[in-house]
């Protein structure tokens, strides 16, 4: 079956991002799902919920800055807590706020009115399955539809998947150098 694709033209006219059929979008080579109209405006209530602390449990507030505009791009997050290590993983591929994070080398989570500043440390595909594995069986319920593979899957079925789903070790910024995606357990 043949997928339509559009292409979407940037402020400069020049075309950056290919849309498939299958709902991912193409960004220099790298894919990404990008949100429906109804889970962005989900994505801003919930945002502010955890933000001013009425919506807890394991929900975070990204802040990363805008690496072209500069400004402070805020969404609901779930940063995944494993063997003394925090990770943020994108389930919807190479988004804008993994490209933003990359730029900047560092994002705030936030809740409750309460801001943690992390530099970000992105994982090589080789080390990631395990991490993937454990945030999908941990969050399926809000992430399952963006994985080929279900809960509860053996860590090899994520070696294949590795290299589309960016994950991120958070470390606070005097964190000495020591561990698995090199930074320490100091947390």
């Amino acid at each position: 079956m043949r997928g339509t694709f559009v292409r979407a033209v940037t402020r400069g006219g020049s075309t950056a991002s290919v849309i498939s059929s299958s709902g991912m979008m193409s960004e220099g080579g790298q894919n990404y799902r990008p949100p429906s109209a109804v889970e962005h405006l989900f994505g801003r209530i919930l945002t502010s919920l955890v933000w001013i602390g009425l919506i807890r449990g394991h929900f975070y507030v990204l802040e990363v800055r805008g690496r072209n505009s500069g400004r402070k791009i805020s969404l609901p997050v779930d940063p995944l807590d494993l063997e003394g290590h925090r990770y943020l993983v994108c389930a919807r591929g190479n988004s804008n706020w993994v490209r933003n994070a990359r730029a900047a080398g560092q994002i705030v989570l936030a809740r409750a009115m309460r801001r943690q500043t992390y530099a970000v440390q992105e994982l090589p595909a080789a080390l990631r399955p395990p991490i993937l594995k454990a945030y999908l069986d941990r969050f399926a319920s809000e992430v399952q539809r963006f994985f080929p593979v279900p809960k509860g899957s053996a860590v090899e079925a994520f070696n294949d998947l590795a290299m589309h789903y960016p994950v991120f070790e958070l470390r606070k910024p005097d964190a000495t150098v020591d561990g698995p995606g090199n930074a320490s357990q100091e947390r």
